[in-house]
């Protein structure tokens, strides 16, 4: 499978006051006043022909969290697939170094040999097709205040299975020849 994979940090936020309901022809209402509850991660993971994504929130964002991730990805949800090509930017954590530090030399080799790495290249991260479905998590999801991790896993799960469950697929169609007349005064000669 070709998988894309990116991560976004979310600032935990609740409201210092109750918010006022929505109701006929007026929109919720809520003070600009909050209180900040730390941060958190989500990794995102995006299997676009197929439709199918596979999210986690952590507290932070490490080389060791990245494995992790990956390592569910690897023996959990893509264990019968030979090899995953994973789409993901250069970001510190996204290379080898960080399954060599959370796992044994041969756990990390063996999860290493079912992943093949494709990097996005500087400042064209939007080419990854996790970005799209990040953006659309925050649409539908998590672009409001959310006081505390525990919410903010239990709403991010539940956005995934519905998304899951109608199978909501990306259409790409940047093509080849797109990116050719695009960015073709980048290219090295």
């Amino acid at each position: 499978p070709l998988i894309c994979l990116d991560e976004k940090p979310k600032q935990l936020l609740r409201d210092k006051r109750m918010s006022i309901p929505m109701k006929l022809g007026s929109s919720e209402k809520y003070d600009y006043e909050y209180v900040r509850n730390g941060t958190a991660n989500i990794f995102m993971a995006v299997e676009f022909k197929a439709g199918k994504r596979v999210t986690q929130v952590t507290k932070r964002r490490t080389m060791k969290d990245f494995a992790q991730f990956m390592k569910i990805l690897v023996t959990e949800k893509y264990s019968e697939a030979e090899v995953i090509r994973l789409v993901t930017d250069n970001l510190n954590i996204h290379k080898e170094k960080s399954f060599y530090e959370a796992f044994s030399e041969e756990e990390a080799k063996k999860i290493l040999d079912k992943i093949e790495f494709h990097y996005t290249p500087k400042h064209a991260s939007w080419l990854n097709a996790a970005e799209i479905e990040i953006n659309v998590m925050d649409i539908e999801c998590t672009g409001r205040r959310i006081g505390n991790i525990e919410t903010l896993k239990n709403e991010v799960d539940s956005w995934t299975k519905r998304r899951n469950e109608h199978k909501r697929k990306i259409e790409w169609k940047f093509t080849r020849k797109n990116a050719d007349e695009k960015m073709s005064k980048y290219y090295v000669k």
